[in-house]
């Protein structure tokens, strides 16, 4: 199956009270991973690429290897340009074969952000991609991303409808109280947030900073519209915690097949995990 938008079934998620995971791509064992548990579970899902795996991976490779484990898996996948930073980065993304790209405007203005929000959207729809727009700044850092917890701001519901209504993203990214990695405490997660926008908008809601928030706040959220939640720092953690035992074990032990194979097995069980818990299982 070659790769799809998100369109192709993040309207369904809404519509059902189920959410498709984003799960992030940073070597080939994530990609690996990430696909044999959907193929297992049957269920979409998204690829995240960020500008710095890609800039690790190279592009070609990212869209190659998403590729590849889209047509194996046999569930619809799509390949995701995670928090954009430019209009170029997104077209560039756009030129080399993703299905679907974010641009991350939310630190600037709310006039501005959706000025820039609007040209990303008129050139990806103009091609069958879709985007995804963010307002409200989330905190936590991740890849290039790194927002001191008293700089993270809640979206105001208002300004999020407005948002969607002159752009017309096809996924809203809402601050509601999440953060990228993991968490010290329990996150406190603006629920109203999620509901008053989901309900005055078509577009799905997307949760970032899903790695560590406990199961029934997960469950909550998608019952309140939330379509989407991206997935990477539970899976990073899984996987280091294998390598880094498997080394201390056997401090001989070089033949990274030998602690890259564990290290994939890991982050798969993270993914089936969440994919049954998202409700996203038997959905492809």
């Amino acid at each position: 199956m070659p790769l799809v938008s998100m369109n192709e079934f993040l309207p369904r998620a809404k519509k059902e009270k189920f959410a498709v995971g984003q799960f992030n791509m940073n070597n080939l064992e994530f990609v690996q991973a990430i696909a044999a548990a959907a193929k297992e579970e049957q269920s979409p899902f998204i690829f995240g690429a960020s500008e710095g795996a890609i800039r690790y991976m190279g592009i070609k490779n990212v869209v190659a290897l998403a590729q590849i484990a889209a047509e194996e898996s046999g569930v619809p996948v799509a390949l995701h340009l995670d928090h954009g930073s430019s209009f170029e980065v997104v077209m560039q993304c756009i030129r080399e074969g993703f299905s679907s790209v974010m641009f991350d405007g939310s630190h600037y203005p709310l006039e501005e952000n959706i000025r820039l929000t609007k040209q990303v959207v008129a050139a990806a729809h103009a091609v069958g991609i879709s985007v995804e727009g963010e307002l409200g700044t989330i905190g936590g850092v991740e890849d290039d991303l790194d927002v001191a917890e008293e700089d993270a701001s809640l979206a105001n519901p208002a300004d999020a409808i407005r948002f969607w209504q002159e752009t017309q993203v096809d996924a809203m990214a809402i601050a509601v109280g999440t953060a990228h990695g993991m968490y010290k405490g329990e996150p406190k997660i603006h629920y109203n947030i999620i509901d008053e926008v989901s309900r005055a908008i078509d577009a799905p809601i997307v949760l970032h900073g899903g790695s560590g928030v406990p199961d029934e706040s997960i469950q909550k959220a998608i019952s309140y519209g939330a379509a989407k939640i991206n997935v990477n720092t539970e899976n990073q953690v899984a996987s280091a915690k294998v390598v880094r035992e498997l080394l201390s074990s056997k401090p001989d032990l070089i033949d990274p097949r030998k602690y890259l194979g564990p290290a994939r097995d890991a982050i798969k069980e993270v993914v089936r995990g969440k994919m049954r818990l998202f409700g996203s299982s038997h959905k492809a």
